[in-house]
């Protein structure tokens, strides 16, 4: 009887032993469990499974389109035509990419524009943008023909434009012996390339949702071979509501070009916006003086617009005509009233500055 009870005893322990051990591995298992589902390993690679399979879906993304009714174009055919985009065959760098001269099949000679990957937003908004601008149609604006969308490569095709930009012509006497033969231009010319881009603006500005361009400057007027002016690179373009302004957290636009409610923090983009940045346009067609330099006055150093507007004071007008045009078929009268003009739109205050469509009348004024 005594050892049956103590074989029993036995028997009870190692039972309880084991239960115990049981029990403990069940937490274990819970316990790991619960870690592995709260790893940061884990949902690192949650994390980069997901944005993979995002990719693949961008990369699945292979999409043209054309605004011109004669031309179809697809990444394959710019890619060859661009020779796999041939640092040969950069013509300029906008906004947010580099821009190729190329051929394609047709024999058409077209501008291409390869945005930046991160310059741009996602495909929905990319394609609903480019076919507000597709629709465009001015004398004065560059012609969007299409655009090629292959996974993450955004590429924008231009009508291609002769004379390439007016700040080449104005500052830059090197850039081919065509336009160094050609330089400087004429007084009339740069009266009529001004001409021009106030057009394009009104255009812009008196659509039934008004576009703001963001970015006028002199690099981004073609012009053609008859030195037609055509608005070009509409890479901060933003369409707008009745209330002609549109709410932006970032300012845009180009050192010297930007109004000064930009310098102090007014980040609402409006027209006026647009109409200083072409009256200091105006100023630097005029003067061939690049608009972010400083410029001196009685010996005291100030911006551009700032010693612009003191010479007009003084009625030195004829003293701020470039150096090297011709003073010959120069009106004084008409010479004093372009820079009126131009202090007009380049006002300090947004509301006193005239809208484009007045400035357009203002302009054809002048001989």
């Amino acid at each position: 009887m005594a050892i049956d009870s103590t074989f029993q005893a036995v028997l009870a322990a190692m039972g309880s032993f084991l239960m115990i051990t049981l029990i403990l591995a069940a937490i274990i298992i819970i316990c790991q469990s619960r870690k592995a589902k709260h790893s940061p390993d884990r949902d690192r690679h949650r994390s980069i499974t997901a944005s993979s399979r995002l990719t693949s879906i961008a990369a699945g993304v292979d999409e043209s389109a054309s605004f011109d009714p004669s031309l179809q174009v697809s990444m394959a055919e710019i890619v060859v035509a661009t020779k796999n985009f041939s640092t040969d065959l950069i013509v300029g760098d906008g906004s947010f990419g580099l821009v190729y001269k190329a051929k394609l099949n047709n024999g058409l000679t077209v501008a291409i524009k390869k945005l930046d990957p991160d310059a741009f937003q996602g495909f929905r908004e990319f394609r609903a943008e480019m076919e507000t601008l597709g629709q465009l149609r001015h004398r004065n604006l560059v012609k969007i023909l299409g655009y090629c969308i292959s996974g993450p490569d955004r590429i924008l095709i231009y009508e291609f434009i002769e004379r390439g930009n007016l700040d080449i012509w104005l500052h830059d006497s090197s850039s081919s012996t065509e336009q160094t033969l050609s330089l400087p231009l004429s007084w009339a010319t740069r009266k009529k390339i001004v001409k021009g881009v106030a057009n394009g603006l009104d255009y812009l500005h008196g659509l039934e949702k008004p576009i703001i361009h963001r970015d006028i400057k002199a690099s981004n007027v073609l012009l053609d071979s008859e030195f037609e002016a055509r608005i070009a690179d509409f890479g901060l373009a933003r369409t707008i509501d009745s209330s002609h302004s549109h709410v932006s957290t970032q300012v845009a636009g180009t050192m010297g070009y930007m109004p000064p409610e930009y310098k102090a923090g007014f980040t609402l983009a409006t027209v006026k916006a647009d109409v200083y940045s072409f009256g200091t346009l105006m100023l630097e067609s005029a003067m061939g003086k690049r608009p972010n330099l400083p410029m001196a006055f009685d010996g005291v150093e100030m911006g551009f617009v700032e010693w612009a507007r003191k010479m007009v004071a003084q009625n030195r007008e004829m003293e701020m005509v470039d150096v090297n045009i011709s003073r010959e078929g120069l009106v004084e009268c008409d010479v004093k009233e372009y820079f009126r003009i131009a202090c007009l739109c380049t006002h300090e205050y947004p509301r006193e500055r005239p809208a484009m469509k007045d400035v357009v009348h203002l302009l054809m004024q002048i001989c």
